[in-house]
């Protein structure tokens, strides 16, 4: 996307995506069930006895915990699709002059995220990158679900309801609380605001939601939006399964700390980088049971819209008796406010 000073900014549009991945890949084989596509979170591989599933994501915008986050937000990438992440494979390109102790530590938290998720950090490569200006993490997460269960993201159908896991902006709100907390004191937010904030990072992970829903068979598809926000990830869905997504905007789950920060800092948090958040569809016969499995785990949540067949516009946000149409994801705003401020 262009960014205010018109360089290109964040993930590529699905538009152009696509016209690269056009063309096959390399040798190509029968056994891959989901490859290189837009708006899947993983690529899936049929192993004859299971579903193999494998994704990769970089941390570039997160001066802190930067480890931890890697490992939870590739593994959400893997339990949205049912499989419970396994392996871990960390690749660290720190800064030029990055110190030991800060590569210690961004190995440490990785290693705790693993832990957190019952999975296992087994390789990588860790490096000091001449001409870097931030540390970037890499994490590659690998697990498997039973033969034929894997869940992709272009399983959305009309009639199913939009499910909302937890609120949009999770990500984004603690990442700008940590980086750019003195900016956002200046502009009044309260020190407890702030602290709450930050605490949001804890929040990251939907392993445990995404596999209580997919083990009971309960969705059609499920995704984690990432860069882009909650709209980003809504439209990635549609773009998927080739449907309308027609979302009621006062229904849509916001922390209290993500609308504060985001009224001061003049930013959309339906387009603020949402990890943490689950996006679902759910075939409306088994509205009750999800409802249920979600009270028990003890998170918020919310139908926030229903699946339609294509209608001109893969998203259409609707705000009382007016709405928005999205054919295309928008870019982060953190990459505007990192435009704004610097990096924090």
């Amino acid at each position: 996307m262009q960014g205010e000073n018109g360089k290109w900014l964040g993930k590529l549009p699905s538009r152009i995506l696509e016209d690269m991945l056009s063309k096959p890949l390399g040798a190509g084989g029968a056994s891959t069930i989901i490859g290189p596509s837009t708006g899947e979170d993983a690529a899936i591989i049929d192993m004859g006895c299971c579903d193999l599933v494998m994704h990769v994501d970089p941390i570039t915008e997160a001066g802190s915990r930067a480890g931890w986050l890697a490992v939870h937000v590739a593994s959400n990438d893997i339990a949205v699709t049912g499989a419970r992440p396994r392996w871990i494979m960390l690749t660290i390109l720190a800064r030029e002059g990055a110190s030991l102790g800060e590569i210690k530590e961004i190995i440490q938290e990785a290693g705790k995220a693993a832990a957190e998720i019952g999975a296992e950090i087994v390789g990588g490569h860790t490096e000091v990158t001449p001409g870097l200006g931030k540390t970037i993490v890499q994490a590659a997460a690998i697990g498997y679900t039973c033969k034929g269960c894997s869940i992709p993201t272009s399983g959305a159908r009309p009639g199913d309801l939009v499910l909302q896991v937890k609120p949009a902006g999770l990500e984004g709100t603690a990442i700008i609380a940590s980086d750019f907390r003195d900016i956002l004191e200046d502009a009044g937010i309260d020190r407890e605001t702030l602290d709450s904030a930050s605490r949001l990072y804890n929040r990251i992970s939907v392993v445990e939601e995404s596999l209580a829903l997919a083990e009971r068979g309960l969705v059609t598809a499920m995704h984690d939006p990432t860069e882009g926000g909650l709209l980003g990830g809504l439209i990635e869905v549609a773009k998927a399964s080739r449907t309308t997504l027609v979302i009621r905007a006062r229904e849509v789950l916001i922390a209290r700390e993500t609308r504060l920060i985001a009224e001061v800092l003049r930013i959309d948090p339906l387009k603020l980088i949402s990890s943490g958040t689950l996006i679902a569809t759910v075939p409306r016969s088994h509205i009750e049971e999800a409802s249920r499995v979600l009270d028990e785990i003890g998170v918020e949540y919310q139908f926030i819209g229903e699946v339609i067949g294509y209608s001109g516009a893969y998203l259409r946000l609707e705000m009382g008796d007016s709405y928005i149409e999205y054919n295309e994801e928008p870019m982060d705003e953190i990459t505007r406010v990192i435009e704004r401020y610097g990096k924090g």
